[in-house]
């Protein structure tokens, strides 16, 4: 299997593993055990469309101007220590949890569900910075960017599927704090060793 493919599920694993709005609604319908794989898919299609947007788009640029990747790599690993830093500090603050909340939102019927799931990805600004811009500006520095971005796409398809029929056991755990501060943890942890390695290519 081509190395960039696991970099690149790697990072996207580590990126989608944030607490957020978005995963917690796929929890949240997962635990309700509603319309769970039309939700998962929706989520990971939508990740696979950006991140394929990101890889091809970023390529082109990288070849066009040599700066650019430069640029980008920098760039990049700038983000993910900042991201790192704020995962770490969620962490060192605790407080966070996730629960189920029945009977609140959405209704059981599929359509205003995916509306809601689709406006959660889509209206979210960071999901374009986490996967058009830093993943395909990431993608540009391995020799097979198209298979880093296959990488990253199996890496949404993997955890969104996860999230929602893994609900169920899940819920227990990540209904106390100390779980969300020891995700909070890996993942800043992740994020900063990703950045060294980028600047070390």
């Amino acid at each position: 299997m081509p190395p960039s493919l696991f970099a690149g599920f790697a990072l996207g694993f580590s990126l989608i593993m944030a607490i957020g709005s978005q995963n917690a609604f796929v929890l949240r319908q997962g635990l309700r055990r509603q319309h769970v794989f039309w939700i998962c898919l929706t989520c990971a299609t939508s990740d696979a469309v950006l991140i394929t947007a990101g890889v091809m788009g970023f390529g082109s640029l990288a070849l066009m101007w040599p700066w650019f990747e430069q640029a980008m790599r920098w760039g990049g690993a700038a983000f993910l220590v900042w991201y790192g830093a704020r995962s770490l500090l969620a962490a060192w603050r605790g407080g966070d949890s996730l629960e189920a909340e029945n009977g609140t939102g959405v209704g059981v019927t599929l359509l205003p569900i995916l509306a809601t799931v689709l406006a959660l990805t889509w209206l979210n600004p960071h999901v374009y910075l986490d996967t058009v811009v830093l993943l395909g500006a990431i993608s540009a520095q391995y020799p097979q960017p198209l298979w880093f971005g296959i990488g990253a796409a199996l890496a949404s398809f993997t955890f969104f599927f996860s999230l929602g029929y893994g609900a169920a056991a899940l819920a227990p755990l990540f209904a106390r704090p100390r779980a969300w501060q020891v995700l909070d943890v890996l993942v800043g942890l992740t994020m900063w060793a990703i950045a060294v390695k980028l600047l070390l290519i």
